[in-house]
């Protein structure tokens, strides 16, 4: 019998069937009723109520707990010292697994963040002033880490939520950083090596040592070699990094607003774009940020990763998506992933956008594991309800048959709601969009159309670029010569979106290259900022107009020639309420994002040309009878 004992099944048993199951077990098993509640007369197991870890007294005194640290041998050697690298591992875990030989499962946060961080001031980023098409400024002075020696303990995270609950708690710092040896990377295979080797030696299949230099192994005795990862932004990247090697014993990860592609975090459909709150970072800055390890090493680091492999390759002058990208996106990774996954994302996480965590749960619909998402209307960060990461790591890690994988498989927060109060689909995007297409009619200067009917012979409108002039302030202003705003009538009913919109546009510009920013929005906007920002932003997108053929080849345009080109805003799903408006705005460069372009050029767009697919629950009819578009309008 499993030493961790499940009551859930029989809690709401009638007594007296209750007395009849007990006895059956204790004649089967030789367990005392003790035994069986998890109390035994000598040694403590995990306890599950309702498919759920429960805190058992006897694992709850800090005081008590073991703590020790380790040096976990990887199969890579990054740093050029012609030795693998090492990995600094932390444990937390009951005394029990010491005291009384019980085996429990570990949860396992890994991170480049634990020993200290880099500058995020001004001079550490690359200078947003940059002319389209012309080498980048030169480059950015680079911060110095103080090196951090955090030992026996690299973090306290995770720990007073799952010790208490019968689980082992282990944190690593990732190569390069705090005591780990290697180089950072930002995405490369040694990111996802770091964790599988910590894995394997959970499992007993890799080397352990006291120190850095030490011959003296460690062995996880202690551990059931069930591994569940969780964590935030590039703390939930390493746990899907890991998944990808299909390491053994990782049955279970929640990756909580990760980063699943530098270069769609870096870069948006050819153009260069900065993550939201970080102007002017890019690749090698984060580099820097993170760089924490053994100041012995970092010139090596430095010269073959940053300023070789990195300088070489980011490329901040056309944007093209290349092979050494599509090293560091995740979505070209999952052949061997086995993991139970639950994605967890903001819809209006601007910093990693919510096509992160969307397009890996788009291609885990497809592989035989269970999966879920979490999905909430805030920005970065934000875990599921402990609810569902309790049942999810106790199905997983204990084999607990609570149902969690039968659950529906979307848990979105509702608008204004807490982020605990999850609204159940049966999926996302919601199995009821449909998508809509919608055309734009002419008055983008003020206001024109946005309609499901098609209205032929709109013809051009344009608008002049000026990055002084924020979005907000764009979509603030009645009328603007550069933006270009089409609205539908006041919404008689709400519009649910759910899904990703699309839009096909055909312009012109006046010069051999421009960015595009095309943003949805609710209207009225409120610049009074009583409403926050994210129910006016809708959704968003960027584009490079000279990557009208192809993510990974960009040509100059030839000024005043037409092109088309297509491409996605971030997901999303939100109830836009009776008595707004929807707008789709066009314009050219987005302070908050892209590169900033001298003022003046001119972006001419082909209204006939250009359209927006949107996702609508209840599909075309939903939109018209929101809109009070008929069927006659329709000219049906």
């Amino acid at each position: 019998m499993n030493s961790a004992f499940h009551i859930s099944h029989i809690r709401s048993l009638h007594t007296r069937s209750l007395a009849i199951v007990l006895a059956t077990l204790i004649a089967l098993t030789g367990f005392t009723v003790a035994d069986l509640y998890g109390q035994p007369e000598s040694r403590a197991v995990p306890v599950f109520v309702d498919g759920m870890a429960q805190e058992v007294e006897a694992f709850k005194d800090p005081g008590q707990w073991i703590t020790h640290d380790l040096f976990v041998e990887t199969e890579f050697n990054s740093d050029g010292d012609g030795k693998p690298d090492r990995m600094h591992v932390s444990v937390t875990r009951p005394k029990q697994t010491e005291t009384e030989g019980l085996k429990v499962a570990v949860i396992y946060e890994t991170s480049p963040y634990y020993a200290g961080i880099g500058s995020t001031g001004s001079d550490f980023f690359w200078d947003p002033k940059h002319e389209l098409g012309a080498p980048p400024a030169a480059g950015h002075e680079h911060p110095d880490i103080p090196h951090q020696n955090n030992r026996p303990l690299i973090n306290s995270s995770l720990l007073r939520t799952w010790v208490p609950r019968g689980f082992a708690v282990v944190h690593s710092c990732s190569p390069g950083t705090g005591l780990s040896q290697g180089c950072p990377t930002v995405g490369g295979e040694n990111e996802s090596l770091a964790p599988k080797a910590v894995i394997d030696w959970l499992n007993g299949r890799a080397r352990g040592f006291t120190e850095l230099d030490s011959d003296e192994e460690v062995f996880a005795t202690w551990c059931t070699g069930k591994v569940g990862m969780i964590g935030t932004s590039y703390n939930g990247t390493l746990p899907l990094a890991a998944a990808t090697t299909g390491v053994e014993g990782l049955e279970a990860i929640i990756p909580v607003s990760p980063n699943t592609s530098y270069y769609h975090y870096y870069r948006s459909n050819g153009l260069v774009r900065h993550p939201g709150g970080y102007m002017g970072e890019d690749v090698d800055v984060l580099y820097d940020f993170i760089h924490s390890g053994d100041p012995a090493q970092r010139e090596h680091c430095d010269c073959e990763i940053r300023d070789k492999e990195m300088a070489n390759n980011q490329d901040r002058l056309s944007g093209d998506y290349s092979d050494w990208w599509a090293g560091r996106d995740y979505l070209n990774k999952l052949d061997n992933i086995r993991a139970a996954t639950i994605m967890a994302h903001g819809f209006n996480d601007w910093n990693v956008m919510p096509e992160h965590s969307v397009r890996i749960y788009e291609a885990l619909k497809k592989k035989d594991i269970p999966h879920m998402t979490y999905l909430h209307q805030g920005g970065h960060g934000g875990d599921p309800p402990m609810e569902l990461v309790n049942r999810w790591f106790s199905r997983f890690l204990y084999d607990v048959e609570n149902g969690v994988e039968n659950e529906p498989r979307a848990w979105i927060v509702r608008e204004n709601a807490r982020r605990s109060a999850v609204t159940k689909y049966a999926d996302y995007p919601n199995p009821e969009a449909q998508p809509v297409t919608l055309h734009l009619t002419k008055g983008g200067n003020a206001s024109g159309g946005v309609t499901a009917t098609t209205s032929a012979g709109q013809g051009t409108e344009k608008l002049v670029d000026d990055v002084a002039l924020s979005g907000a302030e764009l979509a603030a202003a009645p009328s603007s010569g550069h933006r270009l705003l089409y609205v539908t009538p006041v919404l008689q009913e709400p519009i649910h979106l759910s899904g990703t919109s699309r839009i096909t546009i055909k312009l012109a510009s006046s010069k051999p290259a421009a960015n595009l920013t095309v943003w949805v929005v609710a209207l009225p906007w409120d610049s009074a900022g009583v409403r926050k920002i994210n129910d006016d932003i809708i959704t968003r997108g960027w584009a490079d107009p000279q990557n009208h053929k192809s993510l990974r080849e960009s040509e100059p345009l030839v000024p005043g020639q037409f092109y088309e080109l297509s491409f996605d805003l971030q997901p999303d799903d939100q109830i836009i309420p009776a008595g707004s408006q929807i707008g789709v705005m066009i314009f050219s460069s987005d302070r908050d994002f892209t590169l900033w372009p001298e003022a003046g050029t001119e972006l001419t767009v082909d209204l006939d040309a250009t359209s927006i697919v949107m996702p609508v629950v209840g599909g075309e009819e939903a939109f018209r009878k929101a809109t009070t578009e008929t069927g006659a309008q329709k000219g049906l």
